[in-house]
């Protein structure tokens, strides 16, 4: 078995390197680490809407460098601050999955970082054949 890490190496906010990989892939299975609505190192946008936007992209950009789309998705999880804000992510959160549902789960939960939304995943893509 093969483990191919990604972004190990990049910076987190303040310039400082973070002790965990953005995603790691191992036989055909594509585990993202949570991601926030970070761009350039810092929390950007006021509201869920904005934010949620933004993590989602920000993990499609990690799915697209390890070779992988939504429709790879088997499950996600999902941790907001507020809970008032559950019905506009689901919201945004639609937009994006809406053709290719995975499994999820979502809970209320303080964040290690001011924002308003986290969000991880595991994919799997079958393996090409040697």
């Amino acid at each position: 078995m093969s483990i191919k890490r990604y972004g190990a190496e990049k910076s987190g906010a303040g310039g400082q390197n973070l002790p965990f990989a953005r995603a790691v892939e191992a036989d055909g299975w594509l585990y993202v680490s949570g991601q926030t609505p970070m761009k350039d190192g810092e929390i950007v946008g006021s509201n869920i809407v904005e934010q949620t936007h933004l993590t989602i992209k920000n993990v499609i950009a990690i799915l697209e460098e390890a070779g992988y789309g939504l429709e790879h998705v088997v499950r996600v999880g999902v941790w907001l601050d507020d809970p008032r804000d559950f019905w506009s992510f689901n919201g945004v959160y639609k937009s994006y999955f809406g053709e290719h549902p995975p499994a999820r789960a979502c809970v209320q939960s303080s964040m290690m970082v001011d924002c308003k939304v986290e969000i991880d995943c595991v994919a799997y893509k079958a393996p090409e054949k040697a």
